[in-house]
């Protein structure tokens, strides 16, 4: 059954695609991008902020390029991956659209590896960050992150500040088993000791039995990583519970002091140290700008590392078809993104050739109040990290 299914996908995507040839090279007809987010549900603050990042970049930068009018197509996928699979499928066929974006998990990004493969179209991943995704399809270029590039800084940094011991709790999916994986044995290869890995479902988590074990077994720290929009909880019950005041600490990826949701947490939140690759403080005039215009455009919201992705994914997807001068076309769009450097929000960064994964700068960050307002403050970078998870 499913050979035949499979079978009659790449039937239907192969006459979609010779019936859209010659009506999509045209000049002057619409250059379509499937923008597929969780826009409810559990993920829903990651689509929120992806959507309103890519039609920030277009209010900014004009919703023609290269003599093609750019339609943005939303759907939501409400983070189950047989949705985004068949969301994807649909773009493809009907709307004949010239790119695939968004994925807010990583399940979700693996869905859809298949038809980009099949049909040659562009999937630029917005959000979703385990390493081996890139690996899927020759036609996945990322514009996020990978957790082993966010996890190893702070493996690096706790035993030099105090932390000797950890216990580490993520949440069980992809991403989560890459976070724990790099950041336990970059640590004990620095001399820390690893006394339990706690894994949480990703599905309606409940943090406070594990946090229990964790106060239980009196670690110097708690790493944790969770999927965007589920830091505050997080850090609602590790206050609960004292933890803080029984002197663990918590030390985490980026995920966990998530910008959106950073002044909801409140004063727990005070002295957490992160590694991410982004934050709304980073001092630079261009995440200022971005960072200006993002919250006039959405009522206040702050954007956050899920808005990045997205902006910078638009770019990518921009100036490819620049490079084509507006033919596109999966193979050479994907030709067009390789290579590709600019200055993002997030500090410089470029799409490798080889992996089609983000290079960027890595930042260590201190949750401070300023102004009366929670902020991630950057106080040391690593450079250019590659994904530590590639083997190239």
């Amino acid at each position: 059954m499913r050979q035949h299914k499979r079978s009659f996908l790449k039937t239907a995507i192969a006459v979609a695609l010779a019936g859209s040839a010659s009506l999509a090279f045209a000049q002057g007809a619409p250059f379509k991008i499937g923008l597929i987010l969780p826009m409810t549900g559990q993920q829903a603050t990651t689509g929120r902020q992806i959507e309103a990042a890519a039609k920030l970049w277009m209010a900014q930068n004009g919703d023609t390029v290269a003599g093609r009018k750019i339609e943005l197509v939303v759907k939501d996928d409400t983070s189950l991956p047989d949705q985004t699979r068949r969301l994807a499928q649909e773009l493809v066929v009907n709307d004949k659209v010239d790119v695939l974006a968004g994925f807010g998990i990583t399940p979700s990004a693996l869905a859809v590896a298949p038809i980009a493969t099949q049909s040659k179209t562009p999937e630029v991943v917005m959000a979703a960050a385990t390493s081996s995704i890139t690996e899927a399809s020759p036609y996945v270029v990322r514009t996020s992150f990978t957790l082993p590039q966010v996890s190893v800084a702070i493996a690096d940094w706790a035993p030099k500040n105090g932390i000797k011991s950890v216990v580490t709790l993520v949440t069980d999916y992809g991403p989560g088993i890459d976070a724990e994986k790099y950041f336990s044995e970059r640590f004990i290869l620095n001399g820390g000791k690893v006394m339990d890995k706690l894994r949480v479902p990703l599905r309606n988590p409940d943090f406070a039995p594990f946090l229990q074990k964790v106060r239980d077994l009196k670690p110097d720290a708690l790493f944790v990583f969770v999927p965007s929009g589920a830091g505050a909880a997080v850090m609602k019950q590790f206050g609960e519970r004292g933890m803080d005041k029984a002197g663990i600490r918590l030390i985490a990826t980026g995920d966990v002091t998530d910008d959106d949701q950073l002044n909801d947490m409140g004063d727990v939140a005070l002295g957490v140290v992160t590694s991410h690759h982004y934050s709304a403080a980073h001092p630079s005039v261009a995440n200022r700008k971005f960072v200006e215009a993002f919250e006039k455009a959405n009522k206040g919201m702050r954007p956050n590392f899920m808005a990045v992705g997205g902006y910078d994914g638009m770019r990518v997807i921009y100036e490819a078809l620049k490079k084509t001068g507006g033919k596109g076309g999966g193979d050479a769009l994907l030709a067009a993104m390789k290579g590709q450097i600019f200055e993002s929000p997030r500090g410089p960064a470029y799409i490798d050739a080889q992996t089609r994964d983000i290079v960027q700068n890595v930042y260590l960050r201190k949750v401070e109040k300023k102004d009366g307002k929670l902020w991630n403050v950057e106080f040391d970078v690593i450079k250019d990290v590659k994904d530590p998870g590639k083997s190239k």
